[in-house]
């Protein structure tokens, strides 16, 4: 075993113990009017050698070296205080006990622990000071000039951390209270209110403003961006308030303003013993692993150290890229990797067999709408309905105590076959909700940033110089976050008992043209100049997304942002015309899907001029003569 020294704690050790030497030969010089003669130069050095190793000790078991001189505190003073105080009363019962022939004048033992007190903690504070003094000190920073935003804790802690790294310089910062303007906050001036950022930006010819306003509405910090933007600076921002309570994430990791936190919402407060109860020590089987809210769906749910994570997913790179992340973010989670397909019943039935989950969340699904309405039809039905009857089925001949189902807003009132794709799915499982299975139904809208989300896509465009595309003027969507989503599709699975459709509370919706100005903004482009072009709706695609359907009501629950949707009953005929049409073995074309879409999803509207052929029904070829409707308007 290789022994390592602490220099840093050696060399404390050895101040404090020649501190010890000092103030008990001090004290004795001053007792004597600085005239020290025999025999007491002789008594000094006779008891020194006897007390030096006693006050050493009582230092080291003390613990007085484990923190660091720099952050010196009260506790710190606490430690020495004690150490001197069992210094002044041990060496008087050593100097009996041991009857050492020497003479120590009482005024030597009442002054020394004071003095030994003055001398340690003067000599830690006075490092502390001059330490900070040297960081803090605006000609000793060599970093890039910022401004911070906020000048509450966060603003304070990180002024501090910022000034440790040397790779930023906080030359002022900035805050709506009044009572701080033109105080010092760690030697940086609190310059005004947060009015006058492009004031103070101008200048300090600072490039980049740093928001230290973690806990503060959404409505505060896109302010703050906006006005980041009208001064041609980068706008960073500290990470999430529950972030930093839990530890996750430290302050400094600092990160450019996106867009969720400017479309923010209230953060999710969920039942975490509630969940911890559920999912800790059990199986839990993700299906769409690999996915945008599969993935997402992963870290939560590691966080609640389930037995094993079972990951089933197509995407063999995707696959791959999630098992890693999860692997190297919690190495205790058992992980079990599954390339598999949904569809394939025999590896479904083979898994399920093998692994015995508790718990499954059905994520797979095709959900990009313009894809899907043509020439992909099928494959969309055979993927989202056909493929979650096939999994659903293989749950309730395992046991598996509860499926949740991930579903989707465009299911309400579908125009597209995606959206009625997922309503067969929705229909499905609630025609298996009679056994030993819970089969709970999640339905939510957008998430920001996911694999084919606009977002990404404007960003793009905006990083050429334009134009953003937008289908047209009108469009809303629901947005929220893949950590939100998620963490409320756990709080779904838990309270849902079988059988429900819950509704996730979406906020108001969002129209897709601000959605744009704001980006363009906030990636510091000019307004005027990045065009926005209206290019039209896309096949299947809505004007208005609906969180539910007209004719379906709904219940609170125990959470305020989930609710219950009265929805009609499953129609089991379907369901099994459904199989009995996916287990043909021949590709039905757009129109067919369209058509049975129609008889099987009464409210399924296709878009006009949508193909629709005569389907064969009962042994019969009959024509699907519904007139088409147009979508619904929220």
């Amino acid at each position: 075993m290789t022994f390592r020294v602490n220099w840093r704690a050696a060399l404390a050790f050895l101040h404090d113990t020649c501190m010890a030497a000092i103030a008990w030969s001090g004290i004795y010089w001053l007792r004597f009017n600085l005239e020290l003669r025999e025999p007491f130069i002789t008594d000094m050095w006779f008891t020194l050698a006897w007390i030096l190793p006693l006050q050493a000790g009582i230092f080291l078991a003390l613990g007085l070296y484990r923190g660091l001189w720099r952050f010196a505190s009260l506790l710190d003073l606490q430690r020495i205080v004690l150490a001197a105080g069992l210094g002044a009363i041990l060496i008087p019962l050593v100097l009996v006990m041991l009857k050492l022939q020497a003479v120590v004048p009482r005024s030597v033992l009442f002054f020394y622990p004071i003095v030994l007190i003055f001398l340690m903690a003067g000599s830690r504070f006075a490092f502390r000071l001059w330490k900070e003094h040297r960081l803090y000190s605006p000609l000793a920073a060599l970093g890039e000039p910022v401004i911070v935003v906020g000048a509450g804790e966060a603003g304070a802690r990180l002024t501090i951390e910022m000034a440790r790294s040397r790779q930023w310089r906080v030359v002022g910062l900035l805050d709506d209270d009044v009572t701080k303007h033109g105080r010092l906050l760690r030697n940086v001036s609190v310059l005004g209110p947060i009015a006058e950022l492009e004031t103070w930006v101008r200048r300090y010819g600072v490039r980049r403003v740093i928001i230290a306003l973690p806990s503060a509405h959404h409505v505060v910090r896109r302010r703050v961006a906006e006005l980041c933007a009208a001064a041609h600076v980068e706008a960073l921002t500290v990470p999430a308030y529950e972030d930093l309570m839990s530890g996750r994430t430290p302050l400094t990791m600092v990160r450019t303003v996106e867009l969720d936190d400017l479309l923010g919402r209230d953060p999710v407060v969920l039942d975490n013993a509630g969940i911890a109860e559920w999912l800790g020590n059990r199986v839990v089987m993700v299906t769409g692993a690999g996915g945008s809210i599969g993935s997402e769906l992963c870290r939560q749910i590691a966080r609640f150290r389930p037995a094993r994570l079972v990951l089933f997913e197509l995407s063999e790179a995707a696959l791959y890229e999630i098992k890693t992340a999860l692997v190297d973010a919690f190495p205790q989670l058992g992980v079990v990797a599954v390339v598999g397909d949904v569809k394939h019943a025999s590896i479904v039935e083979e898994t399920l067999a093998r692994e015995k989950p508790d718990v499954i969340f059905h994520a797979a699904a095709y959900k990009h709408v313009p894809l899907m309405e043509e020439m992909n039809a099928w494959q969309a039905v055979r993927n989202n309905a056909y493929g979650t009857w096939v999994i659903a089925r293989a749950a309730v001949a395992a046991k598996v105590e509860k499926f949740v189902l991930v579903s989707t807003d465009k299911a309400v009132n579908p125009t597209s076959v995606m959206g009625a794709t997922k309503r067969v799915a929705e229909q499905v499982c609630q025609s298996l909700q009679e056994g030993i299975t819970q089969f709970v139904i999640v339905r939510f809208g957008n998430v920001f940033g996911s694999a084919g989300s606009v977002i990404p896509r404007f960003a793009e465009q905006i990083a050429r110089g334009g134009p953003v595309t937008v289908t047209h003027p009108d469009i809303t969507r629901f947005f929220m976050s893949s950590a939100e989503a998620t963490q409320l599709l756990m709080q779904a699975g838990l309270q849902g008992r079988g059988g429900e459709i819950l509704t996730l509370d979406m906020g108001e919706p969002v129209r897709i043209v601000d959605l744009a100005r704001d980006m363009i903004r906030l990636y510091g482009a000019d307004p005027d100049h990045v065009a926005i072009v209206f290019t039209g709706l896309r096949p299947g695609e809505k004007l208005y997304e609906e969180p539910l359907a007209s004719e379906e009501a709904t219940k609170p629950t125990t959470h305020p942002k989930l609710h219950v949707a009265q929805a009609r009953a499953a129609d089991r005929d379907a369901v099994k015309q459904l199989v009995a049409w996916c287990e043909r073995d021949r590709v039905a074309d757009d129109a067919e899907v369209r058509a049975r879409m129609r008889v099987w999803i009464p409210e399924y509207a296709p878009p006009a001029g949508a193909s629709i052929k005569p389907i064969p029904i009962d042994g019969a070829e009959e024509a699907v003569a519904l007139p088409l409707r147009a979508p619904r308007r929220r």
